[in-house]
């Protein structure tokens, strides 16, 4: 039987619709119980039974939840001690309502037949479908249909005992008033058998200590206030970023300004966390501030003098109050959507009792205060904690622990911990994947020869870092009867094994990168193909997809072509093998003259391409040199560069021009392509300022003009200058994104950096998957591979899009971390003079870059909190000075330089100016 429902609803037009929907209600749905007798067998692949036992009923029972329980306590309800839970389908669909990675989290554990989760579809069922009473509330229909089917079930399995979670106090009084057995999440917990720690995990949003009694922070207006503001344009929106230098700072940004707004102190900041979706009120114009120059960490055990936090705020506004140069500036009244998610980090000390401190691993969240009792065996381990709520008594957001990680320090502990900070999917690849793969031994048949060129005859070769495995790319060159060139870029044809809609399809666009640490690497995509049948190796038969060009000798192209094709790598050589083979004249086989005409070719590649307006930027890229036995870091140094490098970089940026022209002709509204947008002219003052005080305009009207001033930007007694400038420059960037063509105008399109006005990734499809993408329409093209909905759907790569973009910048902040990680590791201990420039000069510091190692470090001129006896800072032209000693951004200094590890969560290097020594 079905029942009816009839709305009418307006549309976008104006124009009313009658809708009518059918709902379908059955009397043969099982409860989903094993020992039921009364409903259809269920089957089962069950291996073992659970019981449930809690102290405070003398019987075993399953559990029905509601849906707040699912969402504040799923970390719980992950336990294995928890079982025979019965999960109502109007719960179901609550949850994925309001949650989607809760309700996937879910899913796993319901999916696990050993975990013994049932799933009622109650709403379907005939004795437990309820209609919706005229003016009732969702929420109160819900809780409703929840308690009539904890009824149903009490009445149905008469002998079975069910116990009815909940924390809503209404929905629990009702329920007891209907004679079924209802308690809280925490009563339960707490009186479990076998609560080995769990009431640690239990989600706490009613904390109560010393600091309840005043409140620190303004009250949040509610969400009608918040949404009538911004409809009224008295509040504005945007997301709320945290200084990382400064605990009482942080910058809201909107979409449609190009300033952000700062905001400041704690009534300002307002309980605000990094990544939260805010409401700002903008303060008068004779109130803004400009950023603050002071550095200011957080170092504050428990409650924190309030009289000291005060005068920090009152020192931070004093020293940003001025009138030239004030950005725009106000307050967080409101959240409007948070961001939370679970935190890594270390416990750092008690408050009061039973509650402790937890420092985050990222500095740009606050710490976390929480109740546990085992905070001695947690102090000596990485932790994940998860923020439950921020009343505006607390100093701290209140929130419970998750789980341990492993012991401090312990390298394994450590890299999980950037992986999971930085959100890199890195657990193993499940079953179903790896049946995606190909059955070994693998073979090129008759079939593949004829649907592919075969270039195994020509001398192709690939160029890499020392110790890849992953060889996305190979080059040949040869010179044709015509006295021109033809030059081959051979890219590994991913998309041939990966096939779309796969499950392995959908691991790798979820995955969307590869991972690079310093001694560890997650792939996208799995061993078999990324080290193996993808990877290009030396004399190994490969499938690639191949760009061939027509070149003159000034690197003209003549004519370009696509095509699939079969190709064995005469050699795979590091860059350094490949300078060397080129630099040594003796050698004149055809791989030397190859690697000879192609090193020309790029030389003159480039200098067009810099011409053009492209910008040569920097930044230190470190190489740390790992012991194959203990993997401690032997040294630490920067990568070395060759003209090799150079050369490879040109023909594959060649190579995703030429392609991106390609796709987009033929896809002018799905294709995938990446931009570089033009940064706001705002992003360059720290660079423009330090160019002004060395003597150098830095113009910023135009890529060519930058790039122009970048290269004038010379100095004979520091040759390192040039190299802090473009330094300075790489950091006023905005980050280049994927998205497709449909979505933007061509004026858009536009790759700043490059100075190109398209451009794609085609060139490195085992680590990035756009470049999946871009083969299976570059196939399309080819005519080597047919189309799919979802490859020709805006939308569907615009979403995709917005995924490898997130993937691929936590990519590179998970790199950098562990590059970090093992670079403190190798100073443990060590106490050494270093070369550094000064990077910026703030009101209490000096932020020194040691070219050497890489390091990024700040050097304090004064104890937190105070001003500097011996330097005064002169806010006009960014200087420090000591007597006849100035120092300004720029300036070569000497340092030295210790890891400070009192605090483990944030190891970091203490610097002690040696030259200029100053009294």
């Amino acid at each position: 039987m079905f029942t009816t429902k009839t709305f009418i609803k307006k549309n976008k037009i104006g124009n009313y619709i009658k809708h009518v929907r059918e709902h379908y209600i059955r009397d043969d749905i099982s409860c989903g119980l094993q020992d039921c007798k009364n409903c259809l067998p269920v089957e089962s692949n069950l291996s073992n039974e659970h019981r449930n036992e809690c102290s405070l009923f003398s019987y075993d029972h399953y559990i029905i939840l509601d849906t707040n329980v699912i969402l504040d306590q799923m970390d719980i309800l992950e336990e294995s001690v928890i079982g025979n839970v019965i999960i109502l389908h109007t719960v179901l669909n609550e949850v994925k309502h309001r949650s989607l990675p809760i309700y996937k989290r879910l899913c796993t554990v319901i999916e696990n037949p050993n975990r013994h989760f049932y799933v009622f579809v109650n709403d379907h069922h005939k004795s437990t479908y309820l209609q919706k009473e005229e003016d009732e509330l969702i929420n109160d229909f819900n809780d409703r249909c929840i308690r009539a089917a904890c009824l149903w079930y009490i009445n149905h399995l008469p002998k079975n005992k069910f116990i009815f979670l909940t924390d809503d106090a209404a929905n629990r009084n009702k329920a007891i008033q209907e004679n079924i057995l209802a308690i809280t999440v925490a009563e339960y917990v707490s009186n479990l058998n076998t609560n080995t720690g769990l009431t640690d995990k239990l989600s706490r949003k009613d904390f109560h200590g010393k600091d309840s009694f005043k409140d620190v922070f303004p009250n949040h207006l509610t969400n009608v206030e918040l949404l009538t503001g911004i409809r009224e344009g008295r509040l504005v929106q945007g997301t709320f970023r945290a200084s990382r230098d400064n605990f009482l700072e942080g910058f809201i940004t909107v979409d449609s300004e190009e300033d952000s707004i700062i905001v400041q102190g704690r009534a300002g900041l307002n309980r605000a966390v990094n990544g939260d979706t805010v409401a700002v009120e903008l303060l008068k114009e004779d109130e803004w501030v400009c950023p603050s120059e002071i550095i200011l960490e957080d170092e504050g055990v428990g409650d924190e003098n309030v009289d000291d936090v005060v005068s920090k705020e009152s020192e931070l506004k004093k020293a940003t109050k001025k009138k030239r140069g004030a950005k725009p500036t106000g307050r967080v009244v409101g959240i409007i959507r948070r961001k939370w998610r679970q935190y890594c980090g270390i416990l750092q000390g008690g408050i009061d009792g039973v509650y402790q401190l937890f420092v985050p691993a990222d500095k740009s969240i606050p710490k976390i205060k929480i109740e546990t009792r085992q905070a001695e065996f947690l102090r000596t381990q990485k932790l994940i904690v998860t923020i439950d709520s921020w009343p505006k008594h607390s100093r701290y957001p209140h929130g419970h622990f998750v789980r341990a990680l492993g012991k401090i320090g312990d390298q394994s502990t450590e890299n999980e911990v950037i992986l999971l900070e930085h959100d890199v999917p890195h657990s193993q690849f499940s079953e179903e994947v790896l049946n995606c793969l190909p059955k070994m031994p693998w073979i090129i048949t008759d079939d593949d020869l004829e649907k592919r060129v075969d270039l195994r005859h020509l001398d192709i070769c690939s160029v890499d870092p020392p110790g890849c495995t992953d060889i996305d790319d190979a080059l040949h060159c040869r010179l044709l009867d015509n006295n021109k060139l033809e030059v081959g870029v051979h890219i590994a044809d991913v998309s041939h094994f990966i096939r779309p809609g796969t499950v392995l399809d959908q691991e790798a666009a979820s995955r969307a990168t590869t991972v690079y640490l310093v001694n560890n690497r997650i792939d996208m995509v799995p061993e078999l193909l990324s080290s193996n049948l993808c990877s290009l190796r030396g004399g190994e038969e490969r499938f690639a997809f191949s760009c061939i060009w027509e070149m003159d000798k000034n690197a003209n192209i003549l004519s370009t072509r696509f095509h699939k094709s079969i190709i064995k790598s005469r050699k795979a050589m590091t860059y350094e093998e490949a300078q060397l083979i080129i630099d040594d004249k003796t050698k004149q086989d055809s791989l030397a003259e190859a690697l000879r005409n192609l090193n020309k070719l790029a030389k003159i590649m480039k200098e067009r391409r810099l011409a053009n307006g492209a910008l040569v930027l920097t930044s230190p890229e470190v190489k740390i040199q790992m012991n194959s036995e203990t993997m401690e870091p032997l040294d630490v140094e920067v990568k070395k560069l060759f003209e090799t490098n150079s050369m490879i970089e040109e023909f594959m940026l060649q190579a995703n021009i030429s392609v991106a022209e390609r796709i987009l002709e033929e896809f002018p509204d799905c294709a995938m392509l990446r931009r570089h947008p033009i940064p706001p002219s705002s992003n360059f003052d720290p660079l423009v300022k330090a160019g002004k005080h060395l003597g150098f305009e830095i113009r910023i009207d135009s890529g060519k003009n930058l790039a122009k001033s970048l290269d004038e930007a010379v100095k004979e007694d520091n040759p390192y200058l040039n190299t802090m400038f473009r330094i300075l420059a790489t950091r006023c960037m905005l980050q280049a994104v994927y998205f497709a063509s449909g979505t933007y105008q061509k004026e858009d399109y536009y790759h700043y950096g490059l100075a190109v006005s398209l451009y794609t990734h085609f060139t490195s499809p085992i680590r990035r998957y756009a470049d999946i993408i871009v083969h299976r329409l570059l196939a399309v093209i080819c005519g080597a591979d047919s189309t799919y909905p979802a490859l020709l759907d805006k939308k569907k790569t615009n979403d995709l899009c917005q995924n490898l973009n997130y993937r691929n910048r936590m990519a590179q902040y998970a790199g950098r971390a562990s590059i970090a990680f093992n670079t403190h590791l190798f100073f443990k201990g060590k106490l050494q003079d270093e070369e550094g420039y000064v990077l910026h000069v703030r009101k209490n510091a000096l932020q020194v870059l040691i070219p050497r190692y890489g390091l990024e470090c700040t050097l304090f001129l004064a104890r937190k909190g105070e001003i500097s006896n011996i330097f005064t800072y002169n806010e006009e032209d960014q200087t420090q000075r000591a007597g006849d000693v100035i120092l300004h951004a720029f300036d070569p200094v000497v340092v030295r330089l210790t890891l400070d590890s009192n605090n483990i969560q944030h190891e970091k290097f203490v610097l002690q100016l040696v030259k200029p020594y100053v009294e």
